[in-house]
């Protein structure tokens, strides 16, 4: 087991976060559930540190690179994985008895998936606006062209942070109007427009990660899939959420201080008519952050936050 390595865990594919983090949060762990495999950086420490590891993604080509990195443990049986979303956690695991001691869920997007042109994350210049993680059906400019200035604006402003977000939606919808969004090059000059010419990877990095949020339907599958990732906990299991986005870490916090509560009821209510008792403990009050070594080793886990969670027993 390599511990406090700088890069100990890295690939072409991907440079995974807060690594050591994860490995102490889980340390106690025999089994454990990696909601997003990527390049297998999470699931290759975890495995080295002796637990058995039950791994999930959306991307077939991940599937494909981790599973060549994991083969060994895979023949010893203590490695699988499952094409799917996360999302659907209870209908991918068809025996509803399992539980796991520790979870994972990283909600970034690989290295390997940024770089990829042809995958359309990027802002890099000429790349298509595709941004699909897997079984989505609209591409980032299907819905660049499609959204009416409502929705474009909820999204900006929801997902992206975005306080002329209207102002851009409107920009959106006046371009289209005369030509079709296709490239990052289409969307950086609305953006620009509208931020001004200075405006610089800082606002694109935003921006075009609300795109990704929303064509991937990331927020809402979140929201919905945290507490059927909750149940999946053995006694004493514990949940760790790494977010890269304001909107994910709020859905986390607020899901991991509710289910720590005793009483969930309104505060004028009389008499207790929930639960009455936490479902268990939160580990971290304030979020964890990569390291000053770690983010200038890799600049994207400048914005990971890891949220932890401990079922009660």
């Amino acid at each position: 087991m390599i511990r406090g390595v700088p890069g100990a865990w890295d690939s072409d594919y991907h440079a995974p976060v807060l690594v050591d983090e994860v490995v102490e949060l889980f340390q106690d762990a025999r089994a454990v559930l990696d909601c997003t495999l990527g390049g297998g950086g999470h699931s290759a420490a975890l495995l080295a540190m002796g637990a058995s590891v039950t791994a999930i993604d959306r991307d077939p080509e991940a599937i494909e690179t981790a599973k060549k990195r994991l083969a060994p443990y895979e023949a010893t049986g203590r490695f699988r994985v499952i094409l799917g979303n996360f999302s659907e956690v209870n209908r991918l695991l068809t025996d509803q008895a399992e539980r796991f001691d520790g979870i994972l869920a990283d909600l970034g997007v690989s290295s390997r998936q940024l770089n990829d042109e042809t995958r359309g994350f990027s802002f890099r210049e000429g790349a298509p606006l595709d941004m699909r993680m897997g079984e989505s059906v609209m591409t980032a400019a299907d819905l660049l062209n499609s959204a009416d200035e409502t929705e474009l604006g909820r999204i900006f402003r929801e997902y992206g942070d975005e306080p002329k977000a209207r102002r851009l939606a409107r920009e959106v919808i006046r371009r289209r109007d005369n030509r079709l969004f296709r490239t990052s090059d289409d969307f950086v000059g609305a953006i620009r427009a509208v931020l001004g010419p200075r405006s610089g990877s800082g606002e694109f990095a935003r921006l075009f990660q609300s795109l990704r949020i929303a064509v991937n339907n990331e927020l809402t599958g979140l929201s919905d899939t945290l507490p059927a990732l909750r149940e999946r906990l053995a006694p004493r299991g514990v949940l760790a959420v790494i977010s890269y986005h304001s909107g994910e870490d709020r859905i986390a916090k607020h899901a991991m201080r509710e289910w720590s509560r005793d009483c969930i009821c309104p505060p004028r209510q009389l008499m207790c008519t929930c639960r009455a008792a936490s479902l268990g403990e939160l580990i971290n009050r304030k979020a964890m952050s990569a390291s000053d070594a770690e983010t200038q080793r890799n600049s994207r886990a400048r914005s990971a936050h890891l949220r932890a969670w401990r079922k009660r027993a």
